[in-house]
């Protein structure tokens, strides 16, 4: 599938900003790669956004911390601001699976160049998939036809349809991002 398909974007219609996924299981190390290849990404000079999707209960705030105590005492939506930084923590009434496209809503997308997300791996969207043979998991691709790019520790494979990346090089998916993704999901964007 091309970048430029507009299926690719239907399916995210709050993405202001070309959004690309780091799908994976548990354990592949999507974290780990993010956080080598912001730096490089930012240095290139982009604006980045990230958008992590969490399988469990998480906390921004720690006990004994004024935000906290007043959220635990009752309040479901709490903001916490200051002259460097703004953080919202929302309780849901009742667990709700989240949505990609739903949760670009709360993301200020204003001056990113691209926002970066971590999961929503079963959600159609602009994705590259992360795998490592000793984890032996079963490929994503080609069964989900939104992955553009296989990023792996296993030698190139025959026959594949999309780029195989090694997923030791932040560089080489840096410039795939920069080269091949950003221009035509730009324009893709702006197309629909």
């Amino acid at each position: 599938m091309a970048l430029t398909d507009s299926f690719l974007w239907s399916v995210l219609p709050h993405a202001q900003v070309p959004v690309l996924g780091f799908a994976a299981p548990s354990g592949t190390g999507k974290t780990t790669l993010l956080c080598r290849l912001i730096p490089i990404l930012r240095a290139r000079g982009l604006m980045l956004g990230l958008i992590k999707h969490a399988h469990h209960d998480f906390d921004l705030d720690q006990p004994g911390k004024d935000s906290f105590e007043l959220r635990k005492a009752g309040a479901s939506r709490v903001l916490i601001t200051s002259s460097r930084r703004r953080a919202t923590v929302t309780d849901h009434a009742s667990p709700i699976e989240p949505h990609l496209d739903q949760e670009l809503c709360y993301l200020d997308q204003e001056g990113l160049d691209l926002i970066l997300v971590e999961g929503f791996k079963q959600e159609a969207y602009p994705k590259l998939e992360l795998h490592r043979a000793a984890l032996t998991t079963p490929f994503q691709y080609p069964s989900d036809t939104s992955i553009l790019a296989l990023i792996t520790d296993m030698p190139p494979l025959d026959g594949l349809a999309i780029p195989c990346i090694n997923i030791n090089d932040p560089e080489a998916i840096a410039d795939f991002i920069m080269k091949r993704f950003l221009p035509e999901a730009q324009r893709a964007i702006h197309l629909r």
